[in-house]
């Protein structure tokens, strides 16, 4: 395949994809700099697997497949351990210790179920994440993954430090009830 063809099919993948893959982005990361920074990510992956003459024969599924890994990875670079307690589930374990998260996720190899359950899991969260009003998603996304305190959101928006602190607080609620239910379908019998 020459250079040309190959430019000619990331082109035409790169046109096609584009607004289905950012939607599918934006959905699961809240900050639309970030969601376009990721979708050029992925079609820099998509260039580069093409220059490495490693054709991709289903462009769409390929695309996406790269995009959900990316998510993942950033949204495990991203998670601070107070994300990690923000998300514990809200009944304690027989042991008295509240579960965290990466108590959820399976073991990081490349098995093909541990991808799958991990998918699974990170699905789950941005899909809550997705469910919270537009006000709670964002205090939660300054203070978890962005790592703003409370007093630099209030100096910013304006908004009294006690809604901040809030909305934040159902922000959460909110999440640990649709992990644990997402951990009692998955793990218990």
């Amino acid at each position: 395949m020459t250079a040309s063809q190959q430019d000619r099919q990331i082109a035409d993948a790169v046109r096609q994809q584009r607004p289905r893959l950012l939607q599918f982005i934006r959905r699961r990361i809240p900050d639309e700099a970030e969601a376009e920074d990721l979708l050029q990510d992925v079609f820099a992956e998509l260039v580069e697997s093409y220059r490495l003459l490693k054709p991709v024969e289903q462009a769409a599924a390929w695309l996406f497949r790269v995009a959900r890994n990316r998510i993942i990875d950033l949204y495990r670079r991203q998670r601070p351990v107070s994300l990690e307690a923000a998300f514990g589930a809200a009944e304690a374990d027989p042991d008295g210790e509240g579960l965290l998260l990466a108590d959820l996720l399976p073991a990081p190899d490349d098995s093909p179920e541990n991808r799958l359950l991990r998918e699974t899991l990170m699905d789950a969260l941005s899909d809550a994440l997705a469910e919270l009003p537009a006000a709670q998603r964002q205090v939660f996304v300054w203070h978890e993954l962005e790592d703003k305190s409370f007093k630099e959101m209030e100096a910013e928006t304006g908004v009294p430090l006690k809604t901040l602190i809030s909305r934040k607080h159902y922000a959460v609620l909110h999440l640990r009830k649709r992990l644990q239910k997402l951990y009692t379908e998955l793990f218990t019998d």
